[in-house]
């Protein structure tokens, strides 16, 4: 896969259910449509909290990547 590339970056790492799905709602909030959000995490549940919340709001999840324990989530703006 190419390096997907993101227009902003949010680092929830050390935060725990709910606040990372929370962080990133809002700040999803502020984008525009088709802006491109990576969300990088390592509490195990958050890749599929946001899948489940893209899928309720019509936002897109295009890529999890996983590596060493960190997620690296990348949420299209619908």
């Amino acid at each position: 896969m190419d390096k997907m590339i993101a227009d902003f970056e949010l680092d929830v790492r050390g935060q725990c259910c709910p606040y990372p799905l929370i962080r990133t709602k809002e700040l999803m909030d502020e984008l525009e449509t088709g802006e491109i959000l990576l969300v990088i995490a390592n509490e195990a549940m958050t890749p599929q909290n946001i899948a489940t919340w893209t899928k309720k709001t019509g936002n897109v999840l295009l890529a999890v990547e996983e590596k060493g324990g960190v997620f690296s989530i990348y949420v299209r703006k619908a």
